[in-house]
């Protein structure tokens, strides 16, 4: 990646970013799982798996299943709790060299903001990502991403305890994004991540099954793109001024010029890092190109730059 950093680098709530190209949480693991397939200082940033304040098991085998052009999956969160990440996986991603964006939850509201309050006494963690739209577990999650008074609330509780910058994960399993990126915004969030994944189900007939333990699970890849580019462009045309980090099936350097010009700043690799763990490294190479075949000198171009939308 021998291509000159201003040509990529992003401002995203006051993060400055090398590149608008981030790892989506819950399929870059804490990043050390990676750093054998790229080079993690030429990532925009790193949102890590989701932490609670106490280690979590997750849900019952099987909570991964392949669809047409995605996957569902039902992992339930399992993560190693907030003092396991500050004492086990925070040293590394300190050392990375990119920007450190902790993925938090909880099933009560007091359990989010003591994580959050955790988190933000942490050197070396950059940003926070409240995680409001998992559609996996019984409690917590996507039940205060649905509804704008509840989610503003959350938001507000938590905005009290960080100075870090405060990006809200949204679901699309709702009614109205907009009025729920706007309850975020009035809460005191200083960006947005769009979208989370979709909620499905998956059967075997021959077995007359459900091919994940929980029944339901969390739809991503390719297959919800389009909803996730509606999404974002949605939300960018409500608030122009908000920050967004766009996700949702991103596989190619062309997927994240489609979502830069709907209105992210941001991208996040997400489910392509299952199948192509340097997927990221090939896609930032195909966006210089992208660049390059448009002449165009700072990505930054790109952003908001959709022509005829309604």
């Amino acid at each position: 990646m021998s291509e000159p950093a201003e040509r990529l680098a992003v401002r995203f709530a006051g993060l400055d970013c090398v590149s608008p190209i981030w790892t989506a949480s819950g399929t870059f693991g804490y990043g050390q799982e990676f750093a054998p397939y790229l080079d993690l200082s030429d990532l925009g940033g790193i949102c890590t798996k989701g932490i609670s304040p106490k280690p979590r098991g997750g849900n019952p085998l099987p909570r991964i299943c392949e669809t047409a052009s995605g996957m569902i999956n039902s992992i339930g969160l399992e993560n190693v709790g907030v003092e396991g990440f500050r004492e086990k996986k925070l040293p590394f991603l300190k050392a990375s060299g990119t920007r450190v964006v902790v993925n938090f939850f909880g099933e009560t509201f007091d359990d989010y903001v003591a994580c959050g309050a955790a988190l933000d006494a942490m050197d070396g963690v950059h940003a926070l990502e409240m995680n409001v739209s998992c559609p996996n577990i019984k409690k917590g999650g996507v039940e205060y991403g649905t509804d704008p008074a509840v989610l503003q609330d959350l938001v507000r509780q938590c905005r009290a305890v960080t100075k870090k910058p405060l990006i809200i994960k949204l679901t699309p399993n709702c009614t109205d994004i907009v009025a729920l990126a706007r309850a975020s915004m009035e809460g005191g969030a200083d960006g947005l991540s769009v979208i989370n994944t979709i909620s499905a189900m998956a059967i075997d007939a021959r077995r007359r099954r459900p091919r994940i333990a929980t029944t339901f699970g969390g739809l991503s890849g390719p297959a919800i793109k389009p909803i996730a580019l509606r999404m974002v462009y949605q939300v960018h045309r409500a608030l122009p001024d908000v920050p967004i980090s766009g996700i949702g099936g991103i596989a190619t350097g062309e997927d994240v010029a489609e979502f830069l010009l709907a209105g992210a700043t941001t991208v996040q690799v997400g489910t392509q890092s299952f199948a192509e763990p340097h997927a990221a490294r090939r896609i930032h190479g195909e966006l210089v190109q992208f660049m390059r075949d448009e002449k165009i000198s700072d990505v930054r171009e790109l952003i908001g730059g959709l022509q005829g939308g309604r």
